[in-house]
């Protein structure tokens, strides 16, 4: 069986944008298309109700290659659990409430018992001193927060 991955809005976003002018930017669309062509098919992959959200919205025609990137992909369903330990992870203080979504992709993947999460958030999602307390509320909740990073870090020999 191969580890499940979550992929979070932004890896879907990276791999259809135009080429970013900004060198950093443009580095995570490389090492992200690298992962996705070299290494996506190690995992089973995973996006939810949420992500599907997101990469719908904005240009039509965008929106459509996000979408049809993602097709045939499992989406895994928003429950009240995931929705409720979401908000914990915002009442009891790693993130803001402006990072709600960013909770919901956190919690999803916990509460799923997904392997990896795979993001380009590392302002709420692979920032490792969130991790360290989301890793805290979870297990208090009875879940695992899992591996987080993003496709570099999962791209090692």
């Amino acid at each position: 069986m191969k580890p499940t991955v979550y992929l979070e809005t932004t890896i879907i976003s990276y791999l259809t944008a135009k080429p970013s002018r900004d060198v950093i930017i443009a580095g995570h669309q490389q090492i992200t298309h690298a992962w996705w062509n070299d290494h996506r098919q190690d995992f089973e992959l995973f996006v939810s109700q949420l992500v599907v959200k997101e990469i719908g919205s904005g240009n039509p025609e965008m929106a459509a290659k996000r979408l049809a990137l993602i097709h045939g992909l499992k989406a895994l369903a928003m429950t009240e659990t995931a929705l409720n330990l979401a908000q914990s992870l915002i009442s009891s203080g790693p993130l803001p409430q402006k990072a709600a979504d960013d909770a919901i992709h956190i919690a999803l993947a916990a509460v799923n018992e997904v392997d990896y999460l795979l993001s380009w958030n590392c302002k709420h999602i692979t920032n490792l001193f969130i991790q360290r307390d989301l890793a805290k509320i979870l297990a208090r909740q009875g879940f695992r927060l899992p591996t987080i990073g993003t496709p570099e870090s999962f791209m090692g020999e």
